[in-house]
């Protein structure tokens, strides 16, 4: 199998092309990455060169992808543009990027009959009250709420209508919330972890109620590599690891960890539009495919990725200043 994987200098793109070059000898990647700030190519630095090719492209771009898409096996999907702050002050890369990017692939897969899987998220169903014992399942209505998810939602509804209405032997999957190794510092849990080694206190978005269903992206792209080589064509499957914590939770095991007190943390101004809870009821690939999570407790996968971004300071320390500098200008 040639895999083309968009996004894949991207944190989980760049950390699924890792898994499939280790568990799947014969394989080989093809990665196409924009490498807008969030796309870094040494997120696949060490790996064999002669099953990895790279290019530095844009999905938008409609004859390029045509070209790799005739020449790869199955497409896996991962570009996006991600961060729910970044859609509330500028939505239109979102726009650009997660639906006519998309419509892009789609229409190539179509064209050279290919297999495609696409990777979402669990924001486009909105969010779940605080007290509420419900989870999204597979029959919940998306109810997106930022510029980011409803991009997201967008996209997942063009691929289903291309099954439908084209046949296209594609498969969804939206997934909780990921963290581990190479993933950028403004996201939650790198930028609590590399302000604690900065020496800086951590933030915590207004009282840190809000509830993630939280997931180590090894274990999130172990569920792709399984829809891919088992799932049903148009079939979509929701990957989480039951591992609900608010974000509070999460900073004080994150302090613990790393040897502070678990009320070393600043209090800063929440976000618009901040969704309070995500859960994800992922029983349908538990029961289908014989899926399983590795990291069942949410501490273990902590420790492994602070002994990341630990030993791997070169990586995030020229990001850190300019990160922190555009979050005081939004007083967090």
């Amino acid at each position: 199998m040639n895999y083309l994987v968009t996004g894949g200098a991207g944190f989980i793109g760049s950390n699924f092309v890792r898994l499939v070059l280790s568990k799947r000898p014969d394989n080989t990647v093809t990665v196409i990455d924009k490498l807008t700030y969030a796309g870094n190519k040494s997120n696949l630095d060490g790996l064999p060169e002669n099953r990895l090719k790279f290019i530095k492209g844009d999905i938008c771009d409609a004859g390029l992808i045509d070209k790799l898409v005739g020449e790869s096996d199955a497409v896996v999907h991962f570009a996006a543009e991600s961060h729910n702050d970044n859609s509330l002050r500028e939505p239109w890369p979102f726009i650009e990027t997660n639906i006519v990017g998309t419509y892009r692939i789609l229409e190539a897969v179509r064209k050279h009959g290919k297999r495609l899987h696409h990777i979402s998220t669990d924001e486009v169903f909105g969010d779940l009250e605080l007290d509420d014992q419900a989870k999204f399942g597979d029959t919940t209505a998306y109810n997106p709420s930022s510029p980011y998810s409803a991009s997201k939602a967008g996209s997942d509804h063009l691929v289903r209508a291309w099954v439908r209405s084209f046949g296209l032997k594609a498969t969804i999957s939206n997934c909780s919330n990921n963290y581990g190794p190479y993933q950028h510092i403004e996201k939650f849990i790198p930028r609590q972890i590399t302000n604690i080694l900065a020496g800086v206190k951590p933030k915590l978005y207004g009282s840190g109620a809000n509830v993630r269903d939280w997931i180590h992206v090894d274990d999130h792209n172990s569920a792709v590599l399984k829809i891919l080589e088992e799932g049903k064509i148009g079939e979509t499957y929701l990957i989480g690891a039951n591992g609900e914590k608010s974000n509070k939770e999460v900073l004080v095991t994150i302090l613990e960890l790393m040897g502070k007190p678990k009320d070393w943390f600043e209090v800063v101004s929440d976000r618009p539009g901040h969704d309070m809870r995500y859960a994800i009821d992922a029983s349908k690939i538990e029961r289908e495919l014989g899926w399983k999570p590795e990291y069942t407790d949410m501490k273990q996968g902590l420790e492994q990725t602070i002994d990341w971004y630990t030993f791997n300071k070169k990586w995030w320390q020229p990001l850190k200043d300019a990160v922190e500098a555009a979050y005081k200008t939004k007083g967090q």
